[in-house]
C-alpha cells in the first residue's frame, strides 16, 4: 500500500506534465480523484492492457470526464497509452487526446463529460453482466457537483431495483465545483441518507485520499449482496499542493511559472514523506 501512496504522487506529477503540455486541464479534480483511480486500477480491478477486450474484464467509466488528465496518467502507467504520445498531442487540434474520455483510445469504455451519463450507462453494463451470468464488476467515478443531474438519480433508482451488487459507484466528494462550494449551489450534506433511502449500500470514506481506507471500502463493497454500493469519498480538491488545495478557482486552471514551481516542489516533498 505504501507503493500505491507513492504512485499516486508520481501520477500527479505526470498529470501536471500533461496539463502543461496542452496548456489546459481540470487540475483541481485531477488531484482530488488520484488515489481513487490508483486504488481501482492498480489494486482492485481485473483489467489489463494486454487483455483489454476480454469480455470478463471489469468495467470502469469516468463519469466526471473533465478529470481526464489524471485518467490519462493512470492509463499510461497501466500500459494502455504512451505518456510521450499524450504529452505530444494532448489538447492539439485534430488529436484524439482531448480533454474528456474518448473511446477511440484503448482502455476507455465510453465517452463522457456531459455530467450525469456515467452511472446510467454503468447500470446497463452491470445489468448485462447479470443477464449474461458474468462475474465482472462495474465501477464509475462521479463528481459531487455532478449529483445535481436528474439522470444520476434515475440511475440510482434502477441500480437498486435490479439489485446490481456487481456495481460500485464512487463519489469524489471534494465539496467544490466550478461555481464554488457544493453546499451553496445544490446542498448535498445528507448523501449517506439519500443513497440509503434508494436502497444502496453506503460506505463513507472519511479520507478519500488514503489508499488504505479506499482499499478497505472496495473490499467491503465486493461482499455486499443484493444491492449496489456507493463509496462517498471525502477528498481535497487540488490535493498535493497548498497552492491549489480547497480552492474552487483551481477547478480549471493552468499554473503560471511561479505556481508551477511551488506545485512541483510540494509534490516532491509529499513523495519524500511517503517514502
Amino acid at each position: 500500500m505504501k507503493n500505491l501512496k507513492l504512485l499516486a504522487y508520481e501520477l500527479r506529477e505526470d498529470t501536471i506534465d500533461i496539463i502543461m503540455s496542452g496548456r489546459a486541464g481540470h487540475i483541481g479534480g485531477d488531484m482530488s480523484v488520484m488515489e481513487i483511480l490508483t486504488e481501482l486500477y492498480f489494486d482492485q480491478m481485473n483489467i489489463s492492457a494486454e487483455d483489454k477486450d476480454n469480455p470478463d474484464r471489469d468495467r470502469f467509466v469516468m463519469s466526471k470526464g473533465h478529470s481526464m488528465e489524471a485518467y490519462y496518467a493512470v492509463l499510461a502507467r497501466k500500459g494502455f497509452l504512451e505518456l510521450r504520445d499524450i504529452l505530444k498531442n494532448f489538447s492539439r487540434f485534430g488529436s484524439e487526446y482531448v480533454g474528456h474520455p474518448n473511446n477511440k483510445l484503448p482502455g476507455i469504455e465510453m465517452n463522457s463529460g456531459s455530467l450525469g451519463h456515467g452511472l446510467p450507462v454503468c447500470i446497463g453494463m452491470a445489468l448485462a453482466g447479470k443477464m449474461n451470468h458474468k462475474d465482472y464488476r462495474v465501477y464509475t467515478v462521479m463528481g459531487d457537483g455532478e449529483l445535481a443531474e436528474g439522470s444520476v438519480w434515475e440511475g440510482v433508482m434502477a441500480g437498486s431495483h435490479y439489485r446490481l451488487d456487481n456495481l460500485c459507484a464512487v463519489i469524489d466528494r471534494n465539496h467544490l465545483q466550478i461555481s464554488g462550494n457544493t453546499e451553496d449551489i445544490m446542498a448535498q450534506d445528507s448523501l449517506d441518507e439519500r443513497f440509503a433511502a434508494f436502497g444502496w449500500h453506503v460506505i463513507h470514506v472519511l479520507d478519500g485520499n488514503n489508499t488504505d481506507r479506499l482499499r478497505e471500502a472496495f473490499e467491503e463493497a465486493k461482499t455486499v449482496k443484493g444491492k449496489p454500493t456507493v463509496l462517498i469519498a471525502d477528498t481535497v480538491k487540488g490535493k498535493g499542493s497548498s497552492v491549489m488545495e480547497n480552492k474552487a478557482e483551481w477547478h480549471h486552471r493552468v499554473p503560471d511559472e511561479k505556481e508551477l514551481e511551488q506545485i512541483r516542489d510540494d509534490l516532491r516533498k509529499r513523495k519524500e514523506a511517503v517514502q
